[in-house]
């Protein structure tokens, strides 16, 4: 990575506060990344929320999703060395947000064999209610 390089050089001459702002950029990075994980895992689980919501039924294969999506936004969420959280509850709940209208539009697709538009379907089921179990079940 071009950064590393960069900040290794700015620690050898001494150049420690843009070393320091290098650092400061480099965790916005990477925190970025991670939220970028959570937003395609939170897709996957709204998707199949939704799924269960508009067809009032399960298969094991959207459970599995489901649960794999969970684990995957608990993990990627946790900071291991630190401790702590890359998200808060706070950002966790916006990113939910942002990931429903992905969600509902690839519903769209699949829920009853994509018979209705997005907007069609969304009046079909409550957004709120899956966006607030989606963040319930991350946060248990």
């Amino acid at each position: 990575m071009e950064e590393l390089l960069t900040l290794r050089q700015y620690i050898e001459e001494k150049k420690y506060d843009q070393a320091l702002e290098l650092v400061a950029e480099l965790e916005e990075m990477s925190k970025e990344d991670k939220l970028n994980k959570i937003f395609s895992y939170g897709v996957i689980l709204l998707l199949h929320l939704i799924k269960q919501e508009a067809e009032k039924r399960t298969t094991r294969s959207w459970d599995f999703s489901i649960y794999n999506s969970i684990k995957e936004i608990k993990k990627i969420n946790k900071r291991r060395k630190s401790g702590g959280y890359y998200a808060t509850e706070e950002e966790l709940k916006e990113i939910m947000i942002d990931a429903f209208d992905t969600a509902i539009r690839k519903a769209s697709l699949e829920v009853f064999e994509g018979k209705y538009s997005s907007e069609e379907l969304i009046i079909q089921i409550d957004s709120n209610l899956i966006q607030s179990s989606a963040l319930k079940l991350i946060l248990s």
